[in-house]
């Protein structure tokens, strides 16, 4: 069946970001991977050829192409080289920080930092998660106290990708303790602000190119032109780019089992066992079936979802069924294939185990697969 989505333009991008890929990423993952972190010249280099925030109007630098096909070519060769961490780095730039700024700044706000986003000389983040709220958002304990023309930011946050690396942060904080899911609203805190500080870059299991850290809050004064958006309607605010952000995780799950699926195609046509290669088992043709189909049909509620994302119409129970079928299909995908691999899967100089832990998250972030069924059901049963 012949995939439809792509348009000449966008396999033309795709020749551009394979040559990035080639040249300021492959030559450098397993050092990346020791240090626990992405050069920062990655991004530069990612900003001068338009791998990275092709989304931001021409007037701020970028190319004005809000196009979420652009952005699956780049997570998709990406994966293709088993690049989970930039690709996630990436993600949380272009589908979450980026789509924020471009639909929620003021003219003033977007003139200070979309033309550095663009060029990879700031790096995004946002900052939701606590050290005791994770997916429940309207746990959230920072607090945000307006004192004239400042607010007074104080709290903590956890488990923030680009945490270390990041210029700008997105910060979600309670401005009335006393307004519930009406209370929140979203604030951009720059770095150097006094009392904004970084705790430790945090040792995941997987995904170690990729900068995770605590950020820590004390009396910092945000002036009121950092706000983002309307005050107390910062929940809202999440809710309505939910359905973007999970898409994006969505693509790099899909991409991810992909290519661990074919890097597997390929190692058991290569590899013997009693005279003969691994893909002339039936138990191994049977397993590379049933991972190529369910594959595949993923794909094509992928692809509609990018189209419905373009025209406006995805709805977040459709990004919900979407990252909730995918990832839980990577994870078992990956681990299949693991196992395809024997013992040389349970070395880490084979990327397919480099895979396998970076994968783990997937479920995980973003809002757990128990949420996603959570969303799903209730849109089911109208049952809350």
């Amino acid at each position: 069946m012949r995939r439809r989505l792509y348009e000449p333009e966008h396999e033309q991008y795709r020749s551009t970001v394979r040559e990035f890929v080639e040249r300021e990423v492959v030559p450098h993952q397993a050092r990346w991977e020791a240090e626990r972190m992405v050069d920062r010249s990655t991004w530069l280099a990612a900003g001068r050829q338009g791998v990275i925030g092709l989304a931001v109007p021409e007037e701020h630098g970028g190319s004005g192409v809000d196009d979420i096909r652009y952005r699956s070519v780049v997570i998709e060769e990406l994966a293709r080289v088993g690049a989970a961490s930039l690709n996630s780095g990436f993600g949380l730039q272009d589908d979450i920080t980026l789509p924020y700024l471009m639909d929620l700044a003021t003219p003033e706000q977007k003139k200070r930092w979309l033309p550095g986003l663009a060029a990879g000389e700031l790096i995004g983040a946002i900052a939701m998660t606590e050290p005791g709220a994770g997916s429940d958002l309207q746990g959230i304990r920072t607090t945000a106290v307006r004192d004239g023309s400042d607010w007074v930011l104080n709290g903590a946050k956890t488990f923030i990708t680009n945490g270390i690396a990041s210029d700008l942060v997105i910060v979600v904080a309670r401005s009335d303790p006393e307004g519930g899911s009406r209370g929140l609203s979203l604030f951009v805190v720059e770095r150097g602000m006094p009392g904004f500080t970084r705790g430790r870059k945090l040792e995941k299991m997987g995904l170690h190119a990729q900068d995770t850290a605590e950020l820590f809050f004390d009396d910092v004064r945000v002036p009121d032109r950092n706000l983002l958006g309307t005050e107390g309607r910062g929940f809202l605010h999440l809710m309505e780019r939910l359905p973007r952000e999970r898409l994006g995780i969505t693509l790099q799950a899909l991409y991810g089992a992909q290519a661990v699926l074919s890097w597997t195609v390929a190692y058991t046509k290569e590899r013997t066992a009693f005279g003969k290669p691994l893909a002339q088992f039936q138990n191994t043709q049977f397993e590379l079936a049933d991972m190529k189909t369910e594959t595949d049909v993923l794909q094509a509620y992928v692809d509609a979802s990018m189209l419905a994302l373009n025209d406006g119409e995805l709805s977040a129970v459709e990004a919900a069924q979407g990252k909730l079928a995918t990832t839980e299909a990577q994870r078992r995908i990956v681990d299949r294939c693991v196992q395809l691999f024997g013992g040389y899967g349970y070395m880490m100089e084979y990327p397919v185990t480099r895979a396998y832990i970076d994968a783990r998250v997937q479920t995980i972030y973003g809002g757990t697969s128990e949420v996603m069924r959570t969303i799903i059901a209730r849109d089911l049963t109208g049952m809350r």
